[in-house]
């Protein structure tokens, strides 16, 4: 077979189930108009991010699956059915967060059943979410962030474009997200700000810094025109192809140049500059509420964890240099 009749063969033959797994139930037509009714008001009222709307969209979907063959729609499931859920998917081995994250999802669906409906019983009330360890976030060193800076090859476009994406996570302490999504018009060089639209909607202003600006400017100088060519495109940050950057493709980026860095795999994540960013503003002294409006987060608590990083790091230099450490 050819290989394009492959491919069409493979975009026309219907989805079947692995061998010796059965096909996954489909959703009912009710279920299905109930969870995007549900997902359309919290857009509509939250401004959620469409990661996040999947995210509710996958977990009620699942939970709607395991009733039908039963004959109970999503919304008239009660706290028995949700129990015998969660115990399935624990004796699966999914995590106490991945549970956690349902019944905060069955919490907010029931919610607005019951503010649409005028009233009702709430399945979810007396559901006691799953005690969670608080793991801290990762955070670099400051040596170790200066490695990961210096990775790229900065003789070429590309890596001059890696360089000055890493320069700004950390300079502006953006999400991945934040950071493909930001097309050129958001940058301010006159004032050295980024305007960023952040998680909910909530817009906000982050300082480059002198380093960065160099680097930004650099790009927009010598490398961007380079892979813009003849067109015009709106992402700041562009690929070969002259377009924006996928969260996929920048977290990848970061893991490589990691590696080229010395960096452990494990020590690695998407967020992993934004964390250094907050961490080491704050063993610098900066105001913790600062710091959560340069990180764009809605609650200081959020903002908080990251005093918890600062004190551990704090401790382990006390260890490692006093005499009686």
């Amino acid at each position: 077979m050819e290989p394009d009749a492959r491919r069409a063969t493979a975009r026309t033959t219907p989805h079947t189930a692995p061998r010796g797994k059965p096909a996954p139930t489909a959703l009912t037509a009710a279920d299905q108009a109930d969870i995007e009714r549900f997902l359309e008001q919290l857009w509509a009222e939250d401004g959620l991010a469409d990661r996040t709307l999947a995210a509710y969209r996958n977990d009620l979907g699942s939970f709607a699956r395991w009733l039908a063959p039963q004959g109970i729609a999503l919304g008239e499931a009660g706290r028995e059915a949700i129990l015998r859920y969660l115990g399935e998917r624990g004796a699966r081995g999914l995590k106490a967060r991945s549970n956690a994250r349902l019944i905060s999802t069955l919490r907010r669906f029931h919610a607005a059943r019951l503010k649409a409906s005028g009233g009702g019983e709430d399945p979810t009330a007396l559901l006691d979410s799953p005690k969670l360890p608080r793991g801290l976030p990762k955070a670099l060193g400051e040596r170790e962030i200066e490695s990961l800076l210096a990775a790229p090859d900065i003789a070429t476009p590309l890596g001059l474009r890696d360089r000055t994406l890493l320069e700004l996570m950390y300079a502006c302490g953006l999400r991945v997200s934040e950071l493909v999504n930001l097309p050129l018009a958001a940058l301010n060089l006159r004032q050295g700000v980024l305007r960023i639209d952040g998680k909910g909607g909530r817009e906000r202003l982050v300082p480059i810094g002198e380093l960065a600006m160099d680097w930004l400017e650099r790009y927009l100088r010598e490398a961007r025109p380079l892979l813009a060519g003849a067109r015009h495109p709106e992402a700041l940050l562009l690929t070969r192809r002259a377009s924006g950057m996928t969260r996929q493709m920048a977290w990848t980026l970061i893991k490589r140049h990691a590696r080229k860095a010395g960096i452990p795999a494990q020590r690695i994540s998407p967020h992993v500059l934004r964390h250094a960013f907050a961490t080491h503003l704050l063993n610098h002294g900066a105001d913790l509420r600062a710091v959560q409006m340069l990180l764009g987060h809605a609650s200081l608590s959020t903002t908080q964890i990251y005093t918890l990083v600062a004190r551990e790091g704090l401790k382990r230099l006390h260890a490692r240099h006093h005499p009686r450490g």
